[in-house]
């Protein structure tokens, strides 16, 4: 089994005259220990086309130092790799099953032999404080890495250089940066490319993070927070006259990217994971059903039953979870009094079932040959979209088409549900209003700032119609644990309290969303014609 762990370190370039500066003298550290030497030999392992790279995660199986063993190291997120330690094993040319395991998502059935090599001379010191903790380690390296032939005939590529890294241990971000400013101050520069491997199959990776950017794409300054702040960053639009193909091309490349990423959280057991792939798979549902003009419907109809499938298969999972967590909060909320019974310890127990049962159900439906066929044909449908001739139109005339197309369906259901008391009409609203809502962002970086207004309004109206569809799973739920308290001798008060409780927030939801329609309808009439 895999042992998982947090780096948060950071990489300098260093010439070979560079000298390691006092480090003693960094804030905290009391003592720097006497270095000590490692010989590192690493096969680094991925596809022919280098999906793993592309998708900044690295597997190696490393030799040598106090971690010796296979190792994958996923993306990076707000500065720290999380990385996934397994034994070494007897397997040395292939990575074993349970290696490939958390990355089947991107690897999914190509082989993934080893494509590099690096030698590592390290050299690593370890940074104390007064209390005798290791706050730092820093590792002085001398790679020489090879990138091994991509096809016959071809010579290996061989890469030297030599770096500094800084890893934390049990230190802060602080100390981080204090010992990055003395590098830095001797010398040191930010490294110039993200993790080893990637230096050493640059010539194969002109573009490192493997995301297609949108075409012809011009700035615009960032959009502006509740309150008049601007928000960090800046967004892009599309170039005026952007063929409406390479727009919808883009907005699949984004949403493909969404689904490897979380797929990759779900089998690293990464909360919201199940979440986020349901919510992948129904942008991409909607995205290629809006934009039936543009894309030949006869080859993405399959995929978007396919991705129909994907989210109905992990639906209980999802499901489940949300409504106990929901539950376990409205009961915190009660009043010690009002909770009668071992009513916090069932739901618990509840919690518990719910998750592994619904790790295991998850990873399943994302283990079929079903699934990671889906997963290379989004890839091919990326790669080679199959347009049609109104993909050459200017992506304005195309984009306004659709978002009135959506609009119109959406209306068409609210006036459905204006005249039906059948509960699975205001869900019609609901998808309805999910389809207007993607269809929508992925028009905004072309029709700016109107449609950017009506996707800020159809959020809060899906937040309410997902209140009252929740209350649809939350109300059985609690009949279900009441039933088994009842059975078992226990009062069954909570649980009527909690059902009528939620009987109210879906009828308090109805009439929320009723009283942002006119909102709504009102943002829809100024969209671009």
């Amino acid at each position: 089994m895999a042992v998982e762990q947090l780096e948060i370190e950071r990489k300098f370039d260093v010439d070979e005259a560079f000298e390691l500066p006092d480090l003693s003298g960094a804030p905290g550290v009391v003592e720097v220990r006497e270095p000590v030497e490692h010989a590192l030999e690493a096969a680094y392992h991925d596809t022919a086309d280098l999906r793993l790279a592309r998708a900044r995660v690295t597997m190696r199986r490393r030799t040598g130092g106090p971690d010796a063993g296979w190792h994958v190291k996923l993306p990076a997120v707000a500065g720290a790799r999380r990385e996934l330690h397994s034994p070494l094993g007897r397997a040395t040319k292939t990575p074993p099953k349970a290696v490939l395991e958390p990355v089947l998502g991107i690897v999914r059935r190509a082989p993934a032999p080893q494509v590099a090599s690096l030698r590592t001379r390290r050299v690593v010191r370890e940074l104390v404080d007064a209390d005798g903790r290791v706050l730092a380690e820093v590792a002085d390296d001398h790679v020489t890495g090879t990138a091994l032939p991509a096809a016959p005939g071809e010579a290996a590529v061989v890469t030297t250089w030599r770096e500094v890294e800084v890893e934390l241990v049990d230190g802060d971000e602080q100390l981080l940066a204090d010992v990055a400013g003395l590098l830095v101050a001797a010398g040191a520069r930010p490294a110039s490319s993200p993790a080893k491997l990637t230096r050493v199959l640059a010539h194969r990776l002109p573009d490192a993070d493997g995301a297609l950017q949108p075409p012809a794409a011009a700035p615009e300054k960032g959009g502006k927070k509740k309150g008049g702040k601007k928000k960090g960053g800046k967004k892009h639009r599309h170039a005026p006259g952007t063929p409406a193909g390479d727009v919808v091309r883009a907005s699949l490349a984004a949403q493909v990217l969404a689904l490897q990423d979380a797929d990759l959280m779900v089998r690293t057991g990464q909360p919201d994971g199940v979440h986020q792939v349901r919510v992948a798979c129904r942008r991409l549902r909607s995205t290629l059903a809006a934009f039936r003009p543009v894309l030949d419907r006869t080859q993405t109809d399959p995929l978007r039953e396919e991705l129909a499938r994907v989210g109905s298969a992990l639906s209980p999972s999802r499901d489940g979870e949300v409504a106990v967590a929901h539950l376990r909060d409205l009961v915190d909320a009660q009043p010690d009094e009002l909770v009668v019974g071992p009513v916090v310890a069932r739901l618990q127990q509840e919690a518990v079932r719910d998750e592994q049962a619904g790790d295991a159900q998850a990873r399943k439906a994302l283990n079929t040959p079903a699934y990671l066929q889906l997963r290379d044909d989004l890839d091919a449908l990326v790669e080679e979209p199959p347009l049609t001739e109104a993909a050459g139109r200017p992506a304005e005339e195309v984009l306004r088409e659709v978002v009135a197309r959506a609009g119109r369906r959406l209306r068409r259901s609210v006036e459905a549900a204006q005249d039906s008391h059948e509960a699975e009409a205001l869900h019609d609203v609901r998808k309805a209003a999910k389809r207007l809502r993607y269809t929508s962002e992925a028009a905004v970086p072309v029709l700016g700032a109107p449609v950017a207004d009506l996707v800020s309004v159809l959020k809060g109206v899906q937040e309410v119609l997902g209140d009252r569809q929740d209350t649809f799973v939350t109300r059985p739920l609690c009949v279900q644990l009441g039933r088994a308290a009842f059975a078992a001798g226990e009062n069954t008060f909570t649980w009527g309290r909690l059902h009528a409780l939620e009987e109210a927030r879906c009828q308090q939801a109805e009439r929320d969303f009723w009283l942002r329609w006119p909102e709504l309808r009102s943002v829809l009439k100024t969209q671009p014609k």
